[in-house]
């Protein structure tokens, strides 16, 4: 089940919100986790018990090892508790990725390959293993006590408006709202607003977007022109931020709507004027469970410059590995990690005398460039298309047969790009973050209203409803 889906946004979300807002303080909690289990097992109901059964394993290693005093065994509790964790993912996600790779060298050996039978990928099986670990690792750090009951943990790890794609909601962040939260006539409006703007990002724009790069990625990439190509990886571009994005303000909306504060996400990521302020801005939660729980360990900042720069890269090398089991998305990671020593090493110190708009033309060139190598898994494939985006052999663009893609396109860049215009940026904080009277929250609800309309007319009418990020 996807939040843009009719079953989801006329049968799920109002029946969960009614029994939640009905039921006594004391209960709400119980609300959550029965209609996030229902939520899980709607769309994975083999791998729900596994889920129950890893989340709870956790929870008493990790009340254990808060317990005992003895400090060697404290260590090797966390280590069971995030070997626990780190194995399911291996094994889920990356099994097939091992045995695949070793079949290709073993054929190419003249050997005789592995028998295997390929194993289901569970749904936000990523997202999930980072909030277990980040739980174990609070905890073990003392930053923040365990969680005294089982039920409250659970909800943290699998609750359902971030549980498939995000945001990583680190466990010092929510520990506290998840015993004790308010949410006001404002917060439940508030909420309401930020998911159907999520909503409407994902189902007007995005999804208009990934029709079109969909169509053109399936075409024969020997036979394209550089114009083909160019609108195909653009919709690409615009299609992955605004699925993502409005994914995460879906989520932190709904989450709002009972009470819990999520982080932020994204932080309009394409008006970056380097790589490395791309990745302070998009999928911002990630990036700090990266920094917090991989960066730092490995030394951060406080190590060699030799050393420092190989940590940076291979932080990155292994979020590549994270979004996916192969071997494109790890050289997508190593591509960026690239760019952010390059930009560390020199291309700052470039970049800053060459002045705002070459910085923001490089930083935006560079991630459609990754694109490619992220969406296009093959990677003779990738390389045709970076050829076909060069080749400068530019075809005709049927602007009628288009119209609809081309406007939703320019709506798309608008938005994108919107906090770069004269007074964007204010206006973005007083649209979003900025407290309402009666009179605008009034005026907020008839805007949302009119939006959920125009989006469900959309997605009756058309089939195309993918969710990129539920594949990580």
């Amino acid at each position: 089940m996807v939040f843009s889906s009719i079953s989801f946004l006329l049968f799920f979300l109002p029946s969960f919100l009614a029994v939640y807002y009905f039921t006594p303080k004391k209960f709400k909690n119980y609300v959550v986790l029965l209609f996030s289990v229902l939520f899980y097992a709607w769309g994975a109901p083999k791998f729900v018990f596994i889920l129950l059964g890893s989340t709870a394993a956790t929870f008493y290693l990790v009340k254990w090892m808060d317990q005992t005093t003895k400090r060697k065994q404290k260590r090797w509790l966390l280590a069971l508790a995030v070997g626990l964790n780190l194995g399911l993912l291996g094994f889920f996600k990356y099994a097939n990725f091992f045995v695949e790779n070793t079949n290709t060298f073993l054929q190419q050996m003249g050997m005789e390959q592995v028998y295997w039978t390929k194993i289901a990928l569970p749904i936000g099986i990523s997202f999930y293993t980072f909030q277990t670990l980040t739980y174990a690792i609070d905890v073990y750090r003392k930053v923040h006590d365990p969680l005294k009951k089982i039920t409250d943990y659970l909800l943290y790890i699998i609750m359902f408006p971030q549980l498939i794609a995000g945001p990583i909601v680190r466990y010092n962040y929510i520990a506290d709202q998840i015993v004790d939260r308010v949410a006001t006539y404002e917060d439940r409006l508030m909420g309401f607003y930020r998911f159907t703007i999520g909503l409407s990002k994902k189902v007007l724009i995005a999804n208009v977007m990934g029709e079109k790069a969909d169509a053109i990625m399936a075409m024969n990439f020997y036979e394209m022109d550089a114009s083909t190509a160019w609108i195909g990886i653009l919709a690409y571009t615009f299609q992955i931020y605004f699925d993502f994005s409005g994914y995460s303000d879906m989520a932190i909306g709904i989450g709002r709507m009972i009470g819990f504060k999520f982080p932020e996400n994204f932080d309009n990521p394409y008006t970056s004027l380097s790589i490395t302020e791309f990745w302070r801005r998009w999928h911002i939660t990630l990036g700090a469970w990266m920094k917090f729980y991989l960066y730092i360990p490995l030394g951060g900042n406080k190590v060699s410059t030799g050393r420092l720069y190989f940590n940076l890269w291979f932080v990155f090398l292994v979020s590549g590995l994270w979004h996916g089991a192969s071997w494109n998305f790890v050289i997508w990671g190593a591509f960026h990690g690239a760019f952010l020593v390059l930009e560390r090493l020199f291309l700052n110190k470039i970049l800053s005398k060459l002045g705002k708009t070459i910085s923001f033309i490089y930083a935006f060139f560079v991630t459609i460039m990754g694109w490619v190598i992220f969406r296009i898994e093959d990677y003779e494939l990738a390389f045709q298309y970076y050829r076909n985006l060069f080749s400068f052999e530019f075809g005709e663009l049927s602007w009628v047969d288009n119209k609809a893609f081309f406007s939703m396109l320019v709506v798309a860049a608008l938005f994108s790009f919107f906090i770069m215009i004269p007074g964007g940026k204010w206006l973005q904080d007083k649209i979003f973050y900025s407290r309402y009277n009666k009179n605008g929250l009034i005026g907020m609800f008839v805007i949302c209203i009119m939006l959920l309309f125009v989006v469900i007319a959309s997605i009756t009418t058309t089939g195309f409803n993918p969710f990129i990020y539920f594949r990580f």
